[in-house]
C-alpha cells in the first residue's frame, strides 16, 4: 500500500492522486435537483417520526396533549418485539389543535430523541392481488 501511495505521489498531483481517488464520474452541469416531498395538506392526523424504541402510545398522547385535545395517539410497533418502529400517529379533535401540535412538537425531544411532526398523508389504496385463486394439484 505504501508503495502504491509513493508511486502515486511521484507521478505528480495532477495524474496520480486524482486517478487514485477518482471514480471517473462527472455530474452533468445542468441536472435538475430532485423534487423535495410536498407537504401534505393540513388534517387532524399528524405523522410523528424519529420516536425512541421505548416510546409508548401513552407517552406520545401525554406529550401532544399539551397542545390540544388528542383523540387518539398510536405508536406503530413491531409484532415480534413489541417495541416501537420509530413512528406513530396523533389525531387531534380540530385542525387548529393539530396545527398547534405540529408547531409545538416538531424538532423537540421526546424520550431523549428528536422527533418530527408533520401532517399525515392519506393512505394510498392498494390494489387487490391479481390471481388469488391458484389451484394446486396433488399429482
Amino acid at each position: 500500500m505504501a508503495l502504491t501511495m509513493r508511486a502515486a505521489a511521484a507521478a505528480g498531483p495532477t495524474r496520480g492522486l486524482r486517478r487514485l481517488f477518482s471514480t471517473g464520474f462527472v455530474p452533468p452541469m445542468n441536472s435538475p435537483l430532485p423534487n423535495p416531498r410536498q407537504e401534505a395538506e393540513p388534517s387532524n392526523n399528524l405523522f410523528v417520526s424519529g420516536l425512541n424504541k421505548r416510546t409508548t402510545s401513552e407517552g406520545l398522547h401525554k406529550a401532544f396533549a399539551a397542545f390540544g385535545e388528542v383523540v387518539q395517539a398510536r405508536v406503530v410497533t413491531d409484532r415480534v418485539s413489541g417495541f416501537s418502529k420509530g413512528f406513530g400517529f396523533v389525531r387531534y379533535a380540530t385542525l387548529e389543535d393539530a396545527a398547534k401540535g405540529k408547531q409545538g412538537m416538531d424538532g423537540q425531544f421526546l424520550d431523549g430523541w428528536v422527533i418530527f411532526a408533520e401532517y399525515a398523508r392519506p393512505r394510498t389504496p392498494t390494489p387487490p392481488p391479481e390471481n388469488n385463486s391458484i389451484q394446486y394439484s396433488r399429482y
